[in-house]
């Protein structure tokens, strides 16, 4: 799938909002759910109902967990986390841009291995999510730092 980001082989995060093409293709290379960060406040092309449809249609498992950046917090992480504990794998994530997605994946991700900030921040770079300059960047290294007990 083009314009995404394999964080690892379970987890892959797209820089745009999928259509239904974009949803089909997806099921068609294996991915088993999908999930939305963004909010409904956002200016969409699909609705986060439609979506769903278009989702479950392709036989995808849909999540809608929507992440506003400044109401980001840890709690919201937290309870994205224990949804996604539950997700059939492998998951497409995505917002607008792939930042929130990017953010909210890297700290499931680090939570779970016990990384600290920086090697949660390392571990995007290294497959081409850079989030360092970001002020999302700086939340995702707090949150795994916390996390790690750093």
């Amino acid at each position: 799938m083009q314009n995404t980001v394999d964080i690892d082989s379970d987890h892959t995060v797209a820089r745009f909002a999928p259509d239904a093409e974009a949803l089909q293709n997806a099921a068609q290379q294996g991915y088993r759910s999908v999930v939305n960060f963004k909010t409904d406040a956002e200016k969409q092309d699909v609705s986060p109902e439609e979506e769903k449809q278009l989702a479950e249609e392709a036989g995808l498992v849909y999540l809608h967990h929507p992440v506003a950046p400044d109401a980001l917090d840890k709690a919201l992480v937290d309870a994205f986390r224990n949804k996604l504990a539950d997700l059939p794998r492998p998951v497409l994530l995505h917002c607008a841009s792939g930042k929130r997605a990017g953010a909210m994946t890297l700290m499931a991700i680090s939570a779970t291995r016990g990384l600290d900030g920086d090697a949660a921040l390392a571990l995007g770079r290294a497959q081409g999510l850079d989030l360092t300059g970001e002020q999302i960047g700086r939340f995702v290294k707090t949150y795994a730092d916390d996390k790690a007990g750093a």
